[in-house]
């Protein structure tokens, strides 16, 4: 028994990605949108680089 061959690429009926500005890509927006992802990966990045700056601290001051 054969089967059907799949579609290579299903749409769900999302648009296509369009470019942004830098001003727009960078502006603060609450929510689920790219900016708001963008930000969260920036302050995470940030916190961790203060945490693991702290524990280099803490090890070397003992």
């Amino acid at each position: 028994m054969s089967q059907p061959d799949a579609p290579a690429a299903v749409d769900l009926g999302s648009p296509a990605a369009e470019p942004v500005s830098r001003e727009e890509l960078n502006r603060w927006k609450r929510g689920f949108t790219p900016q708001a992802e963008i930000w969260n990966g920036r302050l995470a990045m940030v916190g961790l680089s203060v945490a693991i700056l702290v524990i280099v601290l803490l090890r070397l001051a003992s």
